[in-house]
């Protein structure tokens, strides 16, 4: 399967029009609704596997991020047999008050998976979070980066994003 064939899939699944807020506070006339290619298992897995190959070598933890790269980086762990790591918004105020859940970070290279990235904010926030407990984050990979092309969102925090998607590819996929 070509990746134009998933550009195709995913825009056709994915892309839905009107007026939309993004996390960023932008206003867009477009939106990629992830939830709908995350929600659908064979679609789910074919990014899943267009992402294996994207996953830096001396990966020790895959750490998804709340709640979009959650599913994706479940799927992503069944294919590496790389533990799985689910990463909050902010840490819980109960319980063992963590923000990652799973294996502990401290001293391991977390490779970031997201769904979409289009500013790079909560990515930015979650690499600050785990670095401070210890990890080593520096590639975050994702379904579709959204960002203007030829732009890395995340070089101020030294971050490298490998996306299966972009939005460039979104939109030639639509003709």
């Amino acid at each position: 399967m070509s990746d134009e064939q998933l550009a195709r899939d995913v825009d056709a699944r994915c892309r839905l029009t009107g007026e939309f807020t993004l996390r960023s506070g932008q206003v867009s006339s477009e939106y990629f609704d992830k939830y709908l290619f995350e929600s659908d298992p064979a679609l789910l897995a074919r990014v899943a596997d267009a992402m294996v190959p994207l996953v830096p070598e001396g990966t020790g933890l895959l750490g998804g991020l709340e709640l979009g790269g959650v599913p994706i980086a479940t799927a992503l762990s069944a294919r590496t047999l790389l533990p799985a790591l689910f990463v909050r918004k902010q840490a819980k105020e109960y319980g063992t008050a963590k923000l990652a859940e799973g294996p502990d970070v401290a001293g391991a290279r977390v490779t970031l998976v997201e769904d979409v990235i289009t500013t790079g904010g909560a990515v930015r926030d979650a690499t600050r979070a785990l670095r401070e407990a210890g990890a080593v984050v520096e590639v975050v990979v994702c379904a579709i980066d959204r960002s203007p092309a030829g732009e890395d969102p995340l070089a101020d925090v030294g971050l490298e994003v490998r996306p299966v998607l972009t939005k460039a590819q979104l939109d030639a996929a639509r003709g």
